[in-house]
């Protein structure tokens, strides 16, 4: 599955991975090369695909779904014989049958098919299509029914790891690579279609999906979806559980489990629809009808997730005001760029990535003067972002260029695009850019950008910020010295009226520099640790990944308090890199022990594999291991020096993010 990685080449702003993609776009002006996503085993380029059909029963005993997809293609290729779909092996495949209306295969016929290897994160299944009746233009009706097991996209959570605790909860996380273990598909961005579902549940289970119209029959406990624009596969998303919502604008709805919502819904209020009118403002119509968020328990492996009508965010990010307004502002923006007009290949996520960090900043700027993100450059595809930006200066002026995103996603819509998709329509809006060969600047050339490694050659101005950020450094900078700061020094910094970004930045900055001297982090431990307990979760792991580090045994009861509340996995992956790489293993071991069984099995998966450097564990992770009690580790005595983590974290990222091509990625799977 997409795992996330605190490194530079696979998280982006949402936290998002990515695995390895396709061809590269050529320069500007080039011939166009043939669309190739190496991250599927798919035949999609022979097919175009008019809609799907789901029709699921979710069974919460057996933590399985069961029914079938009925895929309406039409071939585009002559002799085409065979249709081959991303799938898994956690998909149990039952049957397969075709129907070619008009062309005597009205009634289903049955298919022979196989699964083949692929990849670590997906298998091929090959159907052996009806020859005589297969014809370019003509429409063939594929029915596959199959059961979903232990796939990385379905999140099964026993009610002991939902946020009330009461009742079980599912959501599926298809990006990116994930949604061939959820249904058997064209995986790939590349490929868009509309798609209606029908999903049965167990009374008392409220059903909510990706999709732009709903029903449901209490009687029969069927819930019905349609989503009437295209998507790719990997925004198709759903969540089952116990939960009820609260409408917060025209458009827009908030759900939770109940013992969240008034909390979200105190904490969002009439936000929503105000960032959508300044974001339409701005780039057009929002497309999408709805634009709901769900909040999901603490197990959600990623901050946020922009699928289509339903935003997916993490509950912890309610702890901080702040952070939450970045982010549902960021998966707002997706909605015109990412969902509207989509990366055709992984390769070129920053396609989406890019623009949409460009357009939150729009919007944050235009709604708040100021804008609040300034501080946040820790994440990767901030190197997209200063492309875009630099293009918002090549046009002159920045409502010019907002002009010009607005007419791009009008063009593009519904589709997907390449980077030179991009450009060329960069360099026809702006012909006199085009005249003055200006993708062909002397230090910026457009390809440099794209294919070459090392810094940006343009960065943004964000001064704007400085106000902000210079307490940080006058900060970070008394603390760098060999002593500790004297505490009447210490008195002009009130961190507890900083914002949270300010005491992040803080963080980053300090763990740049670890290992720190033990007195030192004494001294910082009895000034800001009781406050550090307060904030929220990005401010703690930050300084816990601090104490960690600098092998600061006085706060390590911190470090086990977090790991046992925290179950998601931008939140626990860190921490054991950082435990396992220093002098601390046993300690991670032992939290490991007392708290897999609250884990979700893909996260306590990815845990072992940390702790046993291996594939497989020696435990069993359905039942009590042989290794289950291991008696509470005995700190050695506190040392001056410590060892420092190779583990990068996000600021880490941030400060090499700008050293890597727009088109690298990495495999995580």
């Amino acid at each position: 599955m997409a795992e996330l990685h605190q490194t530079p080449t696979s998280l982006c702003c949402c936290r998002k991975s990515l695995p390895v993609s396709g061809a590269r776009c050529l320069g500007p002006g080039s011939p166009r090369c043939p669309l190739v996503d190496v991250a599927s085993a798919s035949n999609f380029r022979c097919f175009q695909l008019r809609h799907f059909h789901l029709d699921l029963r979710l069974n919460f005993a057996v933590k399985e779904m069961s029914g079938w997809l009925v895929l309406d293609l039409v071939p585009v290729q002559l002799g085409v014989c065979t249709l081959v779909l991303d799938s898994h092996p956690s998909l149990l495949i039952h049957s397969i049958d075709c129907k070619v209306p008009g062309a005597g295969l009205d009634e289903p016929v049955s298919l022979t098919y196989r699964v083949d290897p692929f990849t670590d994160y997906g298998s091929s299944l090959n159907i052996s299509l009806p020859t005589a009746a297969v014809k370019p233009g003509r429409l063939i009706q594929i029915t596959v029914r199959y059961t979903t097991t232990d796939g990385p996209a379905i999140w099964w959570l026993d009610s002991e790891l939902t946020c009330g605790q009461t009742r079980p909860l599912v959501f599926t996380q298809g990006h990116s690579v994930c949604n061939r273990s959820f249904f058997p598909s064209f995986d790939t961005p590349a490929v868009k279609s509309t798609y209606t579902a029908t999903v049965r549940v167990p009374d008392g289970v409220t059903v909510l999906m990706s999709a732009s119209r709903s029903s449901y029959s209490k009687q029969d406990r069927v819930f019905q979806f349609s989503m009437e624009f295209p998507v790719p596969s990997y925004l198709v998303a759903l969540v089952a559980g116990e939960l009820q919502h609260v409408d917060v604008g025209p458009r827009s709805r908030v759900w939770a489990e109940p013992c969240l919502l008034s909390c979200a819904v105190k904490k969002l209020g009439g936000s929503v629809e105000r960032w959508l009118g300044v974001a339409e403002d701005l780039f057009g119509p929002y497309l999408w009808g709805r634009c709901d968020i769900v909040f999901l328990p603490p197990s959600f492996p990623i901050v946020a997730m922009e699928n289509p009508c339903l935003t997916f965010i993490i509950a912890s990010i309610l702890e901080s005001s702040e952070f939450l307004l970045i982010d549902v502002i960021h998966e707002i923006a997706h909605g015109w760029f990412g969902n509207a007009v989509t990366n055709a290949t992984w390769e070129e996520m920053w396609l989406s990535e890019g623009l949409a960090t460009y357009a939150q900043r729009r919007i944050t700027t235009e709604a708040y003067g100021v804008n609040p993100s300034t501080l946040m450059n820790l994440f990767t595809y901030e190197k997209g972002f200063c492309f875009v930006s630099y293009l918002s200066e090549l046009s002159g002026d920045v409502t010019r260029f907002d002009c010009f995103l607005r007419d791009y996603i009008s063009e593009f819509k519904f589709k997907s695009v390449v980077a030179q998709d991009l450009i060329d329509y960069f360099l026809g809006y702006f012909p006199e850019l085009k005249d003055a060969a200006i993708a062909q600047r002397e230090g910026l050339e457009f390809e440099r950008w794209l294919s070459g490694c090392g810094p940006p050659p343009y960065e943004p101005d964000l001064s704007a910020g400085g106000a902000l950020i210079r307490p940080v450094q006058d900060l970070c900078d008394l603390w760098r010295s060999a002593d500790p700061p004297d505490l009447q020094t210490l008195s002009t910094f009130d961190l507890s009226a900083w914002s949270t970004f300010q005491i992040v930045l803080f963080l980053d900055r300090m763990l740049d520099h670890s290992p720190l001297p033990h007195d030192v982090m004494v001294s910082l431990s009895g000034s800001y640790s009781s406050l550090f307990d307060g904030l929220n979760a990005e401010v703690q792991i930050r300084w816990l990944q601090m104490v960690v580090r600098n092998t600061f045994y006085p706060d390590l009861p911190r470090v086990r308090a977090f790991l046992h509340k925290h179950t998601s996995r931008m939140y626990t992956v860190p921490l054991y890199e950082d435990l396992v790489t220093g002098v601390m293993k046993c300690v991670a071991m032992e939290i490991f022990y007392q708290t897999q069984r609250r884990l979700h099995p893909n996260l306590r998966r990815t845990l072992q594999q940390i702790l046993f450097q291996t594939g497989s564990a020696p435990t069993n992770q359905n039942g009590p291991s042989a290794l289950s009690v291991i008696p509470p580790a005995s700190p050695p005595p506190s040392s001056t020096t410590s060892q420092q983590s190779p583990a990068a974290t996000a600021t880490a990222a941030a400060g090499t993010t700008a050293s890597i091509a727009l088109r690298d990625v990495n495999v995580s799977a």
